[in-house]
Order: C-alpha cells, then sequence, then structure tokens
C-alpha cells in the first residue's frame, strides 16, 4: 500500500469535527471511508486514492469532553487542487460517526509545498549572496587597480616624495605628507612634493629653485605653522588651503580643484595679514573694554564710529542683526566665516572674537582676536 508523507504531499486537508457524543479515532476513520465509499466515482474514491498512494494516513486528534467529542480530521494528498478540493468537500457530507452525530467542517487546504518555496528562495538568496561574495563587482576591481597604479607613480624627487609630473613641471605644489602627494596624483594632479612632515626640511628651497611654489596645506593650525615656517625659509608664491578643519589627503576631487582654483598670491595674504595686525591703539582699548563686558554673555555686539551698541543679540542669533553698517563686529565667541560674512555685510571695518578659526579670512574687514589685544 502507497503512502504519503507531508514533506511529498502537494496539499494538506484539515478539518474540525464535532461529535455529540464519545466516540474513538476508529470511529472517524472507518466514517470517512465508509460514507464517501462510492460517492465520488471511482477515480475520487478514497481507498483506491490510498492504495495507489495519492492520499496519506488520516491523522485523528480527538478531545473528549462531558459526553461529547471534538478534534481535527487531517488528510495528506498529491492530487492537484481541483481533485483536492472535491475530497474536502466530500467530508462534509459526513452526519454520522459511531452511534453518534456529527459535524465536519473543512477550515484549510493549505499548499504545503509553500514552505518548499519559502526554503528554496532563502537558500537561493544565500547561494547567490556567497557567490557575489567570491566575485567582487567591477568598480572594486577597477579602484583596486587604480590605487596600484597611484602607488606606483609616486617617485622620490631627490629625497622626497613627489608626484611623476615634479621632473619636467615648472610649479611644485607643496604638501605636508605622502598621503597628500598620493590623494593629488589620484585626482590628476601629479606635480606634488611631500614636506615630510611639520617643520620645512633644510633642503626644500634648494629643491624647489627655480620652480614657481605653490604652498597647499591642511586647514588647521598645523598649516597656519608650517606656511609661518616656509614664508621665513624661502619664497612661496601662491597659497591654497584645505576647507577648515579638513587636510589635503581627505579631500575629493572637486573640493581639491575648488580650492587650487582659488590659490591666492603669498604676498597679498601676507599683507592682508599684516594689515590686520595695524590696529589703532585706541581701537583696542575700546574693543578690550566691550569684550570684557561680553565675557561669558555668549551675546554678539554691534558698534558705531563712537563705540556705541547699536544692536545685540545672542551669537547663535546673528542672522537676526537690524544694523545696515557697522564700525565693528564684537562676539563672545571664534571668528568664523560666518562672522566674517557678517561684518563684511554690515561694511564693517573689525570682526573682534575669543579666537579664530584656522583658515577664516577676510580681504574687506581686519580680524582681533584676544590674542591681539
Amino acid at each position: 500500500m502507497g503512502k504519503v508523507s507531508q514533506n511529498s504531499a502537494n496539499y494538506m486537508i484539515k478539518a474540525k469535527l464535532n461529535s455529540s457524543g464519545i466516540i474513538e479515532k476508529s470511529d472517524v476513520v472507518g466514517a470517512v471511508f465508509g460514507q464517501t465509499e462510492g460517492l465520488l466515482g471511482e477515480d475520487l474514491d478514497l481507498r483506491e486514492l490510498r492504495n495507489k498512494g495519492k492520499v496519506g494516513r488520516i491523522e485523528v486528534d480527538l478531545k473528549k469532553n462531558s459526553g461529547s467529542t471534538e478534534g481535527t480530521i487531517e488528510i495528506a494528498t498529491s492530487l492537484d487542487a481541483t481533485d483536492t478540493s472535491i475530497l474536502a468537500a466530500s467530508l462534509e457530507t459526513i452526519e454520522k460517526i459511531g452511534p453518534t452525530r456529527a459535524d465536519i467542517r473543512v477550515e484549510e487546504v493549505s499548499d504545503v509545498r509553500s514552505s518548499k518555496r519559502d526554503y528554496i528562495i532563502k537558500r537561493s538568496k544565500q547561494i547567490l549572496k556567497d557567490i557575489r561574495s567570491e566575485n567582487p563587482d567591477m568598480n572594486k576591481i577597477k579602484e583596486e587597480v587604480k590605487h596600484e597604479v597611484r602607488e606606483s607613480e609616486i617617485v622620490n624627487f631627490r629625497g622626497f616624495p613627489a608626484g611623476p609630473d615634479i621632473y619636467f613641471s615648472d610649479e611644485v605644489i607643496l604638501v605636508e605628507g605622502q598621503a597628500d602627494v598620493k590623494n593629488l596624483v589620484k585626482h590628476g594632479v601629479k606635480n606634488a612634493l611631500a614636506l615630510g612632515g611639520t617643520s620645512v626640511p633644510d633642503k626644500i628651497p634648494e629643491v624647489t629653485e627655480d620652480k614657481e611654489v605653490t604652498a597647499f596645506l591642511d586647514g588647521d593650525r598645523g598649516g597656519d605653522l608650517i606656511l609661518e615656517e616656509l614664508r621665513d625659509r624661502m619664497e612661496v608664491d601662491y597659497v591654497v588651503r584645505a576647507p577648515e578643519g579638513k587636510e589635503v589627503e581627505e579631500l575629493d576631487e572637486r573640493q581639491t580643484f575648488e580650492a587650487l582654483r582659488d590659490k591666492e598670491d603669498s604676498q597679498y595674504v601676507e599683507e592682508t595679514e599684516s594689515d590686520e595686525e595695524q590696529v589703532a591703539e585706541e581701537d583696542l582699548e575700546a574693543f578690550n573694554e566691550i569684550m570684557n563686558e561680553l565675557v561669558a554673555t555668549r551675546a554678539l555686539n554691534v558698534v558705531d564710529e563712537d563705540y556705541e551698541v547699536t544692536d545685540r543679540m545672542p551669537v547663535d542669533k546673528k542672522d537676526g542683526v537690524d544694523a545696515e553698517q557697522a564700525y565693528a563686529v564684537l562676539a563672545d565667541d571664534t571668528v568664523d566665516s560666518d562672522l566674517v560674512n557678517l561684518a563684511e555685510q554690515l561694511e564693517a571695518q573689525y570682526v573682534i572674537g575669543r579666537d579664530k578659526t584656522a583658515t577664516v579670512n577676510s580681504s574687506e574687514v581686519k580680524i582681533i582676536t584676544e590674542e591681539d589685544m
């Protein structure tokens, strides 16, 4: 006799049974076979289907309670959906089990293959992921190739790491370290030369002789110190700074070329910085007094030429300034690009703060910090 297990079945018929008396499993199985016999013809005769292995065992689970019985009936089939539905409906024609009246209602006919499909989907995703992990995409391959090429393009120019164009370029871009050179080469700037640290080696003036020198430095205090030392040791034609708080090695292609495009004449930058130091003693005294009054207030004062406050507000509310013009803008804060922009909009001559960011600069207003007063 053939058998159909749940694992090899297509569908599972699940029915609920209620009986008005006490019955046994054998009563249920006998009623199912006996009362459906000949009902659907030879093709769907339950006994024949069992013999051919098209239908599995009739699984019965009963619970007896106070003179009545209730339970479930489960039948696995390997028939198609239509024949399984007909067979399921035939169960509901059973009205008597053993000596008692009974009622059978089909609750569900489920496709047991769905769990197999779920497994197939889950497992195929895992297999596909394993395949992809063993076969990196082209972008990764290209990046690895580019990295190797960039590494091979770094040359040693008279003892210093440099880009490959350093030998024949009339311009040299001085950067702090080899990582900066690699990043510039990556973006197509191949005439960079690394100082190799935070100080200027003695050979640098000799190595850069007869070349136009551009200093491309980090946007931090370290960059300020290197620029100051470079000017003391040699002639620098142009100055380029990374955005505030950024290092040259971190810049993407757009940031790199924007910085190089906006490079400034070194002499102009130096003169601007010198101008900032030339502040009248009277102004310094007045500004110092106002800054003392602003201690721990996180406030901003806009003053006129008589040092009278024309507008005052919290630093973080500076966008709400009502004044149209000013002589100076003083803030209990760090002078950054936003504060400088405000002073320029008010056509002020000075902007004063506790300190200033490493890269802030202006050709229109003088920047003063507590260190200058």
